[in-house]
């Protein structure tokens, strides 16, 4: 009696004090360095999983035209195993758990499609595999894998030597599965892992609204601006004159297979140095405070369509840094929205919220009748700020501690005046 009457004043005195937790998933993607053997057993698992996902395409096709219902990926590896150790007894050289997931994969596939035809994106059905044209990668779930600090271990192989060390965490870690990958000459390992992290309630510190752009990547309202690499532009004429030698070997060639890696490799450096770049950045801004980020939703597909600037707006990435924040600020506290896609952020002046209609994409410095003069993408991104601040009854209820300055009770009132005149302004 006395330890229970003990342990109810510990739950009572420790009420305010108790942390929630919640399940996070992280992917940790490490080079790794395989032998000639492991290489081999690699490359059959690319095949397998690439047969299998082809193969349940092809008889889920040809069930549909017979009438008959799909199966799923249970279904489709029951098929499977019936026939596979008298028509594809090769497949018994690789771990079962490849074709599993390659048939997983294929059942999500269908899955996207079907949704996508009630809505309001739609996705197209899944094709075929080729061994040239698609990644080459496999799946292996997580309770057969073993990690070290410099090795991983995977069912039917020895140890594969890891090129960074104590970089995947081993201690206390779930690990779900772990994808095996190939980019030209290199091997990689991308490790998924259930993280326990604790939530304290942080109070969000600061309101970031975030305008993207082609000259200047992101413009923050705090002022904080980076610049556009523009890397296509930096390996335009390298990669030129690769594919100019590439078109002129003849096809089938050892020469234009080599010629092939040549322009792979340049790409692969281009991709590399993006996504490094924007890492680096988006992690200085979600790493610093917690933060409530205010997105714009951007019409990206229907802006390409303009030739003059869709490679320059493909070499932005603009969805890869929606979608990093959005991951980051769950490791790191906050939350990121996204405002109206019809909101005139560029138009409107930051200072009294007047719509400049004849506003041209050269003119880079917003003045405005009022007086008002400034740089066009920051104007934008306060304006970014401002109308999340003044419209969302969803982030009142998650900042209310936050303290607003004059200037957003200023805009949140005179955006209200604007609700009447724009649909896209709620108030």
């Amino acid at each position: 009696m006395k330890q229970l009457c003990g342990l109810l004043n510990l739950l009572i005195n420790s009420k305010f004090n108790v942390k929630e937790t919640m399940k996070i998933s992280r992917a940790y993607k490490v080079e790794i360095k395989p032998n000639n053997i492991q290489k081999t057993f690699f490359s059959k698992s690319f095949g397998i999983a690439r047969f299998a996902y082809n193969w349940g395409l092809g008889l889920s096709i040809k069930r549909h035209e017979q009438g008959e219902k799909y199966l799923g990926s249970i279904g489709l590896h029951k098929e499977l195993c019936k026939i596979k150790k008298t028509e594809y007894p090769f497949m018994y050289e690789i771990s079962k758990q490849v074709p599993q997931n390659a048939l997983r994969d294929l059942d999500k596939s269908f899955k996207n499609f079907f949704r996508g035809l009630n809505g309001p994106q739609r996705v197209g059905f899944p094709v075929f595999k080729h061994k040239k044209k698609t990644k080459q990668s496999f799946r292996i779930d997580g309770n057969t894998i073993k990690i070290s600090d410099s090795h991983i271990k995977l069912p039917k192989m020895k140890e594969i030597k890891l090129k960074e060390n104590n970089y995947i965490p081993t201690i206390n870690a779930k690990y779900i599965n772990a994808t095996i990958s190939k980019s030209i000459d290199r091997w990689f390992v991308s490790v998924l892992v259930d993280h326990d992290e604790s939530v304290d309630g942080k109070q969000i510190e600061e309101i970031v609204g975030i305008d993207v752009g082609i000259k200047q990547l992101t413009t923050c309202s705090n002022g904080d601006v980076v610049y556009n690499p523009k890397f296509i532009n930096r390996y335009e004429h390298r990669l030129k004159r690769s594919q100019q030698s590439l078109s002129k070997k003849k096809k089938g060639s050892f020469n234009r297979e080599k010629q092939v890696v040549k322009v792979a490799k340049i790409h692969r450096k281009i991709k590399a140095s993006r996504l490094d770049g924007i890492h680096k950045m988006t992690s200085s801004i979600t790493k610093t405070k917690c933060r409530a980020i205010v997105l714009e939703d951007l019409d990206i597909k229907g802006m390409m369509k303009d030739s003059k600037f869709a490679k320059l707006i493909a070499d932005s990435s603009w969805f890869e840094i929606k979608r990093q924040l959005k991951y980051k600020t769950l490791f790191y506290g906050g939350k990121v929205f996204t405002i109206d896609r019809f909101f005139p952020s560029s138009k409107m002046c930051s200072n009294c919220n007047t719509i400049k209609d004849d506003l041209k994409l050269s003119d880079r410095i917003y003045n405005c009748t009022c007086g008002f003069s400034m740089d066009r993408d920051l104007n934008a991104s306060i304006n970014i700020q401002n109308y999340y601040t003044a419209s969302s009854a969803e982030f009142k209820a998650l900042g209310e501690n936050v303290r607003l300055g004059s200037d957003s009770l200023v805009a949140q009132s005179n955006l209200c005046e604007l609700g009447t005149k724009h649909k896209s302004l709620a108030c």
